[in-house]
């Protein structure tokens, strides 16, 4: 289009400027009366002003390319002459023109790269003469015109072609000149977006050191003053402004810091919490999980804890996370030290139970559950804890020490291939502490069996026996799971092996203290009375009989023997303890037959 504009810029100034001679008659006469007709214009003079025009065109062409094309175009301008090839200068090579002839194009290529930046004959067939003109500007060598002529130039035309050619030159070095100069506009623009974006990017490294630093010496000072888990999360909290938490591996609340915290605090779901923990443990650094930013606190590996942040608009950006990875850090050593004080403690209280339970010296016992913080001079029961999905392995230990703790129990603890042994110093509640290990292990399938109270050392190995006696009951038994006392258990604590005559007597006593104590107060015969009853199959008739006593006179005993007792005859379990009682006192204990 420049080159049109150009062509027709030229073409319009020749037609004005040769119209001037073609005027009217009147013009002429016009003339004539003025003085002596000017001469005609010689071809000398039409092809300057031709170089004229064609040099403005090429002044006002900022293109490279373009330039070279309307000085090939308008070679003829200058005389008989043909541009046989064009070449610009780019990054040091010659780039030949597309509107070069491509006829005897390689020999022309070759002859120009021989002549390295000088002026020289080309020959090409057909043309008695043929120049390749250097096209050079202060900057040196811009390109180069190969010119043939159909014959040789004169020394006007030469004049006119070298005309021409430095025109062109000069035109060159005004567009290199101008696209230079907007390179550099382009290159300092550039510079300078680049120098800006390098002062942001600085601002912001220096900010972020600074806030590395804050972080480093904050987490720091909590470490050094040892401030535990609290100090963590509000130090977690100022830095990044969202409420920060610390729990348990197993979902439990150990810290919180900010607003918000639940009350009370979601009960945690095992089968859940395990998948999350298995599913943060798969990524690297923090994750979100609904409305918090999670990471875990695992020393070694081991997941001793999870620290997080309440982020319910996840608004938290790379400054917040650096902070809750410093935490975390800061965290582990504190979380590692404090398992290993449980650790330590488990084991002393391992060591102690285990003597216990096989029978040991009474005054060593005593000082030994001193040393472990714990009073063994109480009235104390034994529990036996069997979860058959779950290994009875420190890890199930541990998890039975924690709901202990929960329900309120102060005990020892040791395990077994198959259970866990808790030496607790109060009677555990019928339901507390099996609701809270099944919330820990997410299942009911569990077995409690808990002997009956112990007032000295020496005494725990048997009651171990009688806890372990609950439990195998109970799980045989038609409700397999739950918790089951050892003196409710009746009939069934002496159906099992190992039990001795001072069972029985506690059996007895159980059942039928009250009466014989009775009897022996009020000289009666109430016990006698009941064993006849039973062994005449509860038929008054045949009781009264063996007794020499009136019905009604039967009747009375027995109402006696209810209220005394606060046994239920008519109660198929209490029917059959009595029962059984009445016959143990007959047979084994010797009692009036």
């Amino acid at each position: 289009m420049a080159s049109s504009r150009a062509h027709n810029l030229y073409r319009r100034c020749s037609d004005r400027e040769s119209s001037l001679p073609r005027g009217s008659a009147g013009r002429h006469h016009t003339a004539a009366r003025r003085g002596p007709r000017p001469p005609a214009p010689t071809l000398a003079d039409h092809a300057l002003r031709d170089l004229t025009v064609l040099s403005r065109a090429l002044l006002d062409t900022p293109d490279e390319g373009e330039i070279l094309r309307l000085a090939m175009e308008h070679i003829a301008a200058a005389g008989p002459y043909s541009a046989e090839a064009g070449y610009l200068k780019v990054d040091g090579d010659l780039v030949p023109s597309p509107r070069n002839r491509q006829t005897h194009a390689s020999a022309v290529n070759r002859r120009v790269r021989e002549l390295a930046g000088q002026d020289g004959a080309v020959t090409v067939p057909g043309r008695p003469w043929g120049r390749a003109l250097g096209l050079r500007g202060l900057e040196g060598l811009h390109g180069y015109l190969v010119v043939t002529s159909r014959s040789r130039p004169t020394e006007a035309e030469r004049s006119l072609l070298a005309t021409l050619v430095r025109h062109t030159a000069a035109a060159l070095s005004v567009a290199f000149a101008y696209r230079h100069q907007r390179e550099d506009a382009l290159e300092l623009h550039r510079l300078r977006d680049e120098r800006t974006a390098l002062q942001r990017q600085l601002i912001s490294v220096v900010a972020e050191l600074r806030y590395q630093r804050a972080v480093h010496a904050l987490m720091a000072d909590v470490t050094a003053s040892s401030g535990g888990e609290e100090a963590i999360t509000r130090v977690l909290h100022k830095l990044t402004g969202f409420p920060a938490l610390v729990e348990d591996r197993f979902g439990r609340l150990r810290s919180w810091t900010g607003p918000s915290r639940p009350d009370p605090y979601p009960e945690p779901d095992p089968v859940r919490r395990d998948e999350m923990l298995h599913a943060v443990a798969r990524q690297a650094g923090p994750v979100r999980i609904k409305d918090r930013l999670i990471t875990l606190v695992r020393p070694h590996g081991e997941i001793l804890g999870v620290l997080a942040l309440v982020d319910a608009r996840d608004e938290a950006d790379e400054h917040a996370v650096l902070a809750l990875e410093h935490a975390a850090a800061s965290l582990a050593p504190e979380l590692a030290h404090l398992r290993n004080l449980a650790e330590v403690e488990l084991r002393l209280h391992r060591g102690l139970v285990d003597d216990l339970l096989a029978g040991t010296d009474e005054g060593s016992a005593y000082a030994r559950s001193e040393a472990v913080g714990h009073d063994l001079h109480r009235s104390h029961y034994i529990v036996v804890v069997q979860w058959p999905n779950r290994t009875a392995d420190d890890s199930f230990a541990q998890t039975v020490g924690r709901a202990a703790s929960a329900v309120g129990m102060r005990s020892l603890l040791t395990r077994r291939s198959d259970h866990v042994v808790l030496v607790a110093d109060a009677r555990p509640h019928a339901r507390a502490l099996y609701e809270a290990l099944a919330r820990e292990t997410g299942t009911r399938s569990g077995t409690i069996g808990v002997s009956a109270p112990c007032d000295s050392p020496d005494d725990i190995p048997h009651h171990y026996q009688e806890a372990q006696r609950a439990l195998e009951v109970r799980l045989h038994s038609r409700e397999h799971y739950g918790t089951t006392f050892f003196d409710e258990l009746g009939l069934y604590r002496i159906l099992g092996p190992g039990n001795d005559y001072r069972e029985l007597e506690t059996f007895v006593q159980e059942w039928l203290g009250q009466l014989i104590d009775y009897d022996s107060r009020h000289h009666t015969a109430m016990v006698e009375t009941l064993s006849r009853y039973f062994d005449c199959g509860g038929n008054y008739d045949e009781t009264a009989d063996s007794l020499a006593i009136h019905r009604s006179t039967l009747r009375y005993r027995l109402q006696r023997i209810r209220d005394i007792s606060g046994n239920d005859l008519a109660n198929v379990e209490d029917r059959l303890n009595l029962q059984v009682a009445t016959r143990v006192w007959k047979i084994v204990l010797g009692g009036p037959g």
